[in-house]
């Protein structure tokens, strides 16, 4: 497999998250922890199940990733996602030194990694992220997109 085969296949694992997300009436985003070629987290949004805040997820897959390799550091390591991690989401990647971040669609209004504010790549911070954004873009949007039409048709 080549790199973009392998970075599309590991985003459509992502994508599958987000869809088991839907499926428990979360916000549709997942997460997946690659290093080498093997997935060491995989994670989807669990703000309502858990009651947790901070239960995105992106730091539900990171956390799993840390476990997996038994210690805090991720250098070697890609997060794929499919939208665009919020501020709390991209701070933990600089902070659990996450090599590289891949995600699908774009969020103008809270995305932390270019979008609204970029929090992956802070001058004079300990580290950055590399980050490539736009992979299965449309598709990770419209799972999004369907999760709120779908949310706004159910309310009264």
């Amino acid at each position: 497999m080549t790199d973009m085969d392998s970075d599309r296949h590991f985003m459509e694992l992502a994508l599958r998250q987000a869809q088991l997300a839907a499926e428990a009436g979360e916000v549709p985003v997942g997460a997946i922890v690659v290093r080498g070629n093997s997935v060491i987290g995989r994670a989807y949004n669990q703000v309502e199940l858990l009651k947790d805040g901070t239960a995105h997820a992106e730091m539900l897959a990171l956390t799993q990733a840390s476990s997996a390799v038994g210690d805090w550091r991720l250098n070697e390591c890609t997060l794929y996602v499919t939208k665009e991690p919020c501020p709390m989401c991209a701070g933990a990647m600089v902070n659990c030194r996450l090599g590289r971040l891949v995600f699908g669609c774009s969020d103008s209004r809270t995305g932390a990694a270019g979008g609204a504010l970029n929090l992956t790549s802070l001058p004079g911070a300990l580290h950055a992220v590399t980050v490539e954004s736009g992979l299965l873009e449309e598709e990770c949007r419209q799972v999004l997109r369907q999760f709120f039409q779908q949310r706004r048709k159910e309310q009264p």
